[in-house]
């Protein structure tokens, strides 16, 4: 990879990970770490153009129907895929047909850009993730192979301790804080040969104490209510978060948007 390249158009592709979630924007809408990364490349060229395609809950399949021909036939010079992690997290999950749908994108993705950037999605320590882990290992082993095979990028965010940090973690505990999403926007542009601007990206926050045990209890009861019975509830009914919302920024356009 070149040091500082310029690149001229962004495709990001993917579910509420790329949309942004929970990096809140006062007017109510996500920021994240596509818009960041998008800011900053922005800034380095003049009509820069992006597009996020991004809708959250979506499975593998539902980002190969959807979004995967539509980034193709844009031909920027960098996409972004992130997907296939909210399969790994259902109770009853294909691998194997996760594995070919990831690959699916990827041999459509990678000849319509100049570099395609994966990742191996970063996970929030805690008991729930260890039921997943297996699954998440497999896919991001998924992730390696096609990268080296059609010349992909590979960002590791599963392996940065930052991002593994809870405090990193919204309250839902399933969305990184805006300083997550600042970090993994921070890694993409570093993977893409852009010097660092943040050389800690992967450190973790200084040490706090813990929060006393009422505390992290009445944490645990809000998380049961506000966000792990919902999500309950849609798995059982077949709904999703994401069903009937556009994409985020449908369109490849001269993108001015927020500081990073």
């Amino acid at each position: 990879m070149q040091t500082n390249p310029t690149f001229t158009s962004l495709v990001a592709v993917g579910d509420s990970f790329t949309e942004g979630m929970s990096d809140l924007l006062p007017d109510g809408s996500y920021r994240g770490w596509a818009d960041l990364l998008a800011a900053r490349m922005a800034a380095r060229t003049p009509g820069f153009r992006y597009a996020n395609l991004a809708v959250r809950g979506k499975l593998i399949q539902q980002i190969v129907d959807e979004q995967v021909d539509t980034a193709a036939a844009m031909r920027p010079d960098v996409i972004t895929l992130v997907g296939g992690l909210n399969d790994t997290l259902r109770p009853k999950c294909d691998m194997g047909r996760v594995r070919g749908l990831l690959e699916e994108a990827v041999e459509k993705l990678a000849p319509s850009c100049e570099q395609l950037v994966l990742m191996r999605s970063p996970g929030r320590q805690g008991p729930v993730l260890e039921r997943f882990r297996p699954r998440m290992e497999e896919l991001f082993a998924c992730v390696d192979e096609l990268a080296a095979r059609h010349g992909a990028l590979v960002v590791d965010l599963y392996g940065a301790p930052s991002l593994s940090d809870p405090r990193l973690w919204d309250v839902d505990r399933l969305h990184l804080t805006p300083d997550g999403h600042r970090r993994v926007a921070e890694a993409v542009w570093q993977a893409l040969g852009h010097e660092p601007e943040d050389t800690d990206w992967r450190t973790p926050p200084p040490v706090t104490a813990p929060p006393v045990w009422a505390a992290r209890r009445v944490a645990d009861v809000r998380f049961a209510r506000q966000y792990l019975l919902p999500w309950i509830g849609r798995r059982l009914t077949g709904r999703s978060s994401g069903d009937g919302r556009p994409a985020k920024r449908p369109d490849l356009l001269p993108y001015e948007g927020p500081a990073a």
